[in-house]
C-alpha cells in the first residue's frame, strides 16, 4: 500500500508542469506611404509567453522589379529602410526564443505625391512646406515667372523645380525671401530638367534684412541674361540695395555666374558657400562686399572661372579694409579701374589677377599695404602671364603706410599709366609716397617702377628688391 500511494504521488506531480510556452511574431500593421521616406518597421509587439529572450529576423520577401533597397539592421526589433522606387514592399519577421519560432509578414506600399504648380505671384503671406519625402522630387513646379511682392518662407526640405525660361523676382516694399534648410533637409531650387541653362534665376530686389538662404542649393540656371548682358542663378540689385544673408549654400551647373551683386547691393553674411560647375566664375561682385567673404567659402570646382570676379569699383570706408584670402587659395580676378579711396591691407598668400589693361590706383584718400612672407607672398599679376598684359599699380597717396614688401608686380606696363610712360609700378604726384622692399617686379612692358618728380620711394628701391624682364630699365627716378 505505502508503495502504490508513492507512485500515484509521483504521477501527480508530472501532470502539474506547465506545457511549452507560445512564441508570436508581430511586423505590426501594413504601411502606406511615400517614395524616399524613412520607414521604421517595429517587431516589438512580439511576444514569448513565459517571458523569455527573444531574437529577430527581418527579410525582404518582395519589391518592386528596380529597388536596391536593403534594411538598416535587419536583426533588430526595429530596422528602417527608405522605399526608392513605387510599389509594394513584404517583409517576413521571424522571431526565435529557446521555446520556438514564429513569423509574420507585413506590407508597405510606396507611391509619390504630385508637386504643386505655382503660376501666380506671391501677394500675401505665404509657407511652402516639405510634401514629399523624396529629396530628388519637387514639391512645388514654378510654371512661369513669378514675382514674391510679400513675404514668402520656404520650410526644410523643399524641392522647388522651374520650367524652362522662368524667374522669380523678390520685389522691394514688400517682397521678402526666407529659405532655410538643414544640413539634412536642404532646400532645392532646380530646373524640371535638370540641365545647365534651363530657367532663368532668382533676381532679389529686396532690401529686407530678413532675406536669408540657409542649406540652399540653387542649379540649372542661366537660360537668359538676369541684368543687363550678365546671366546669374543670383542676382543682387544695386539701385535697391538688396540684401540676404547666405550660409551654407551650393550653387552649381550654372550657365553663368553663381552670384552676381551689383554695385549698392549687399551681402549681409556670408558664411561656408560653395561655387561649382559654372560657365562664368562663381561670384562677381563690387569690392565692397568681397571683405564679407569667408575663408572657407569655395570658388573652385570645374568652374569657366576659378576666381572671385571683381567688377570695376572702389575700396571704400573709413577704416581699414582687409582681404585675407581664402582656405583653398583662390584668387581675385579685377576688371578696369579698381581705386583705393581708404585703407587697403592685403595679407599673405592673396593674388590679385588683372584682367587685360586693368589698373590699380591708391588715389589720395586711400593707401595699400601689402606685405607678404618669405613663403606666402601677395601677388599682383596679369590674368595672362604675359608681359604688358594689365596697365599697373599707380600710388598717388601721401600715406607713409603704403608699402609693397615680400610681394610680386608682374606683367603690367600693357598701355601708358601716366605722363607717357609704361611701368608695373607708378609713383606720381607732389609727395606721394610708397616703400618697396623685398618684392620682385617683373615682365614690363615699360618701367620696372616710375617714381616721378616730386614723389618718393626708399633710398634702397634699386637693391632691396629683384627685377627681371622689364622692357625699359627696372627703375627710372626724375629728379
Amino acid at each position: 500500500m505505502m508503495a502504490s500511494l508513492f507512485l500515484m504521488t509521483g504521477c501527480k506531480k508530472e501532470t502539474d508542469i506547465d506545457p511549452a510556452g507560445a512564441v508570436t511574431a508581430v511586423a505590426g500593421p501594413d504601411q502606406s506611404v511615400q517614395v524616399g521616406q524613412v520607414v521604421n518597421l517595429d517587431g516589438s509587439a512580439s511576444r514569448d509567453d513565459q517571458g523569455k529572450p527573444l531574437s529577430y529576423q527581418w527579410a525582404i520577401i518582395r519589391k518592386p522589379a528596380k529597388s536596391t533597397v536593403t534594411l538598416s539592421d535587419p536583426s533588430s526589433f526595429k530596422p528602417t529602410f527608405k522605399p526608392d522606387e513605387v510599389g509594394e514592399y513584404e517583409f517576413e519577421l521571424t522571431v526565435t526564443s529557446p521555446n520556438g519560432k514564429t513569423t509574420d509578414r507585413i506590407v508597405v506600399i510606396a507611391s509619390v505625391a504630385e508637386p504643386i504648380a505655382i503660376n501666380a505671384n506671391i501677394t500675401v503671406k505665404t509657407t511652402l512646406v516639405d510634401r514629399i519625402a523624396n529629396p530628388d522630387l519637387p514639391d512645388y513646379i514654378v510654371t512661369k515667372s513669378i514675382a514674391v511682392n510679400h513675404e514668402l518662407t520656404i520650410n526644410p526640405g523643399v524641392v522647388i523645380a522651374f520650367e524652362r525660361d522662368v524667374r522669380m523676382d523678390v520685389n522691394d516694399n514688400g517682397g521678402l525671401l526666407i529659405a532655410k534648410g538643414t544640413a539634412e533637409q536642404k532646400i532645392k531650387f532646380v530646373g524640371v530638367q535638370k540641365t545647365k541653362g534651363y530657367w532663368v534665376g532668382v533676381a532679389l530686389y529686396s532690401g529686407s534684412n530678413a532675406n536669408s538662404m540657409e542649406y540652399v542649393e540653387v542649379m540649372h540656371t542661366g537660360s537668359r541674361t538676369m541684368y543687363s548682358t550678365t546671366k546669374a542663378a543670383l542676382f543682387l540689385s544695386g539701385g535697391s540695395r538688396a540684401q540676404i544673408g547666405l550660409k551654407n549654400c551650393l550653387f552649381s551647373q550654372n550657365d553663368g555666374y553663381g552670384i552676381y551683386v551689383y554695385d549698392g547691393g549687399i551681402l549681409r553674411e556670408f558664411e561656408k558657400n560653395a561655387f561649382t560647375n559654372h560657365t562664368e566664375a562663381g561670384i562677381l561682385l563690387d569690392a565692397v562686399n568681397v571683405v564679407k567673404l569667408d575663408p572657407a567659402s569655395t570658388f573652385t570646382g570645374g568652374n569657366g572661372r576659378n576666381v572671385v570676379e571683381i567688377t570695376s569699383s572702389a575700396i571704400k570706408g573709413t577704416s581699414d579694409v582687409v582681404w585675407a584670402g581664402f582656405t583653398d587659395k583662390t584668387p581675385y580676378r579685377i576688371s578696369g579701374v579698381f581705386s583705393i579711396d581708404a585703407g587697403f591691407v592685403l595679407k599673405p598668400g592673396v593674388t590679385l589677377e588683372m584682367n587685360r589693361d586693368a589698373i590699380i590706383q591708391v588715389n589720395t584718400s586711400g593707401y595699400l599695404s601689402a606685405k607678404g612672407t618669405d613663403t606666402e607672398k601677395v601677388i599682383f599679376t596679369g590674368v595672362d602671364r604675359t608681359a604688358g598684359y594689365w596697365r599697373g599699380l599707380i600710388c598717388y597717396s601721401l600715406d607713409s603706410k603704403n608699402v609693397l614688401e615680400n610681394a610680386e608686380v608682374n606683367n603690367a606696363g600693357s598701355v601708358q599709366i601716366v605722363s607717357g610712360k609704361k611701368a608695373n609700378i607708378a609713383i606720381y604726384g607732389n609727395k606721394a609716397t610708397m616703400t618697396i622692399k623685398k618684392t620682385r617686379i617683373s615682365g614690363s612692358g615699360g618701367y620696372g617702377v616710375y617714381v616721378a618728380y616730386g614723389a618718393s620711394a626708399n633710398t634702397d628701391l634699386s637693391t632691396a628688391n629683384t627685377f627681371a624682364g622689364n622692357a625699359d630699365t627696372n627703375v627710372l627716378i626724375e629728379k
